[in-house]
């Protein structure tokens, strides 16, 4: 074997297919039974979410069946899931079909302006517009 192919210890067999995204987001799952009657509903919150997959965290699993569609809130996608594995209300799918990257950077950055991940307050950061007054309608500051 040639010297210039070197493989490190343990890559490939957990080495992840796409690069994960830490959200905090709100989402609903969408579940149809086999009566095909009235999808059931049920909230979530988007742990991390990649181009073919998601981690997300329920309230319940009960009755959760394994395949249902993932919407997440304020984007108008609902992208069809397939469970990998549970544990206890943390739950990681795969996507049926990959999701496109405009769709990726959407939530992502959608997150960054709610105030997910990257909102949450640092020590010793100083506030947004630090020293400009805030004057009263109708009124100039002098």
């Amino acid at each position: 074997m040639s010297d210039l192919v070197k493989h490190s210890p343990g890559a490939g067999l957990y080495e992840r297919k796409w690069e994960r995204f830490a959200v905090n987001r709100q989402a609903v799952l969408l579940t149809v039974g086999l009566d095909l009657a009235f999808p059931k509903i049920r909230s979530c919150q988007l742990i991390d979410i990649s181009l073919g997959s998601a981690t997300f965290s329920v309230g319940t699993t009960i009755g959760l069946s394994t395949h249902y569609y993932l919407s997440v809130v304020g984007i108008a996608a609902k992208i069809g899931c397939a469970e990998v594995f549970r544990n206890g209300h943390r739950i990681n799918v795969q996507f049926i079909k990959e999701i496109d990257a405009d769709l990726l950077h959407s939530i992502v950055r959608s997150d960054y302006f709610t105030g997910g991940i990257s909102g949450k307050k640092m020590e010793g950061a100083r506030p947004y517009m630090v020293g400009v007054e805030k004057a009263s309608v109708g009124s100039a500051v002098v």
